[in-house]
């Protein structure tokens, strides 16, 4: 590798702006920025380079195994996998809980998305929200926020203890969980761990209700941050997916999944296990992401609207294809975050944060509600079983970045014989990807480049909060790459491909 006054060199002569690595993320990826003669952004890449391989090494493996050795994909998104993968489980062996064995599988997963929610809106997305995206890069991130507002910065990370502590209380452990066995849960509750989640539970809602509040107190102060949310640079109208209940309820354990279009009418609506009838992926040489795109649309590219198959997921997602919640805070800020924005599905990037603070107080809520339940003290929780009944099984949840499809075919033995894995932050690397060249395209000009500037194209992304690491495959048993060289012109003098 050159010094960095060659790399500076070399970029100043193609006329390129890498941002590598970007920040204030789960995983490793880099952008590419090429400017034309006036210093515009003719193109950019959001290129992601490391590689996941669960769809390989996975089979041969016996089922059963399958929602332990899944959290391993990630430490960040270790609960959505493992909820995933035991209601895929559920479908092979044909039980599924019911009573106190899925109301602790639901308390433990809500207390996953508060506690994934959090990190993201306080140490990611934080510091942008609350010091600013010019703030002095030495200070915008979450050492800086807890100076310049420590006292809800400090209350923030005790809040994630209190939903570790109740993810640890179900789960075994509170990364990588075990709790989930065919049909169930692997123990019931006991006094003592119920009486520590309700302790945790209302400490969790005080605090989710404060976030909200600050949010919207922030919005309304901030006429900066309130012009970056409505505003065109971070906007894109695409479909949206996610999962609801049979009134269009927002879910996240389980549901139906919907699919809106851009002016918010159901164009789909199935059963997890049809993913493939309405999912298609589009592959390209320069990212180990995969493009998912609606079949029923086609692949036209990275382009919004309504001939384009792009689509989204996550929280912002769920919101526009759903008619709200079912608890009683999260429906008005819910209804408070729709009356700001002025119109349903909302379009607006950022307001992916805004939705995320939303939906860790349904989640609180959720958690109160599901403890206070009598039911759930119920001790049988593990039925009997016996032998497979399906060769495929699918589980589908709401990870808190998006719809997460899990889908196992086992033999009569019960190994795996193959493994899809298809994750929300793949289901967004279209929207990604568009969101960034758009804000690279409306914030460069004139070949003027700021820090800030720069960190308000990784914006873009961050507002989908990826997970690198659940995210990147590519065809199985195979690792290409490609190199393009440009010359000084930016035009293409060499492309060179190496397939093992």
């Amino acid at each position: 590798m050159g010094s960095k006054s060659e790399t500076t060199k070399l970029q100043k002569e193609l006329k390129m702006i890498e941002i590598s690595p970007i920040t204030r993320l789960e995983g490793e990826a880099k952008i590419s920025i090429f400017l034309d003669d006036e210093g515009n952004v003719d193109d950019a890449y959001f290129q992601v380079i490391e590689l996941r391989g669960f769809e390989r090494f996975c089979v041969g493996r016996p089922v059963e195994e399958l929602p332990r050795i899944v959290t391993r994909i990630c430490g960040v998104c270790s609960w959505a996998h493992h909820m995933a993968g035991s209601k895929t489980i559920d479908e092979i062996y044909d039980v599924y809980p019911e009573g106190a064995a899925r109301k602790i599988r639901e308390l433990g997963y809500h207390a996953h998305i508060i506690h994934s929610h959090l990190a993201h809106f306080y140490a990611l997305a934080g510091p942008d929200i609350f010091l600013g995206p010019d703030a002095d890069p030495v200070m915008r991130n979450i050492f800086g926020l807890y100076q310049t507002f420590k006292d809800i910065t400090k209350e923030a990370i005790i809040t994630r203890i209190y939903a570790q502590k109740i993810q640890e209380m179900i789960g075994g452990t509170a990364v990588h969980p075990n709790c989930g066995v065919p049909g169930g849960v692997s123990a019931p509750l006991t006094k003592e761990k119920k009486a520590k989640i309700e302790e945790y539970s209302k400490a969790i809602l005080e605090f989710t209700k404060k976030s909200v509040a600050l949010f919207q107190d922030t919005i309304e102060k901030r006429k900066d941050l309130s012009e970056l949310i409505l505003g065109d640079v971070y906007y894109h109208k695409t479909y949206y997916m996610g999962l609801v209940d049979d009134k269009n309820k927002l879910q996240l354990y389980d549901g139906d999944v919907r699919v809106v279009s851009p002016d918010g009418k159901e164009v789909a609506r199935f059963k997890g296990r049809d993913y493939l009838e309405y999912i298609a992926e589009h592959v390209e040489p320069w990212s180990y992401l995969k493009f998912p795109y609606l079949k029923f649309v086609g692949w036209k590219g990275l382009v919004d609207g309504e001939n384009s198959g792009v689509y989204r997921v996550n929280t912002l997602a769920r919101f526009n294809v759903s008619d709200g919640f079912t608890t009683p805070l999260a429906q008005e800020a819910y209804d408070a975050l729709y009356e700001y924005i002025g119109e349903k599905p909302a379009h607006n990037t950022l307001a992916f944060n805004w939705a995320r603070i939303i939906e860790a107080l349904y989640a609180s809520e959720r958690i109160v509600e599901l403890i206070s339940d009598p039911e759930i003290m119920d001790k049988n929780v593990r039925p009997e079983v016996k032998e497979i009944v399906n060769h495929r099984g699918v589980g589908v949840v709401e990870a808190p970045r998006g719809t997460l499809y899990h889908d196992y075919i086992v033999n009569d033995e019960g190994l795996i014989t193959k493994l899809n894995l298809v994750v929300s932050t793949v289901q967004n690397n279209p929207g990604m990807c568009m969101s960034i060249k758009k804000a690279a395209q409306k914030l460069i000009k004139n070949g003027e480049i700021s820090e800030g500037i720069l960190n308000r194209v990784e914006m873009a992304f961050r507002a989908y909060d990826p997970c690198l690491a659940c995210a990147t495959h590519s065809m199985i048993g195979r690792m290409p790459m490609e190199v393009t060289i440009y010359n000084s012109e930016n035009k293409v003098v060499k492309t060179l491909r190496r397939t093992l």
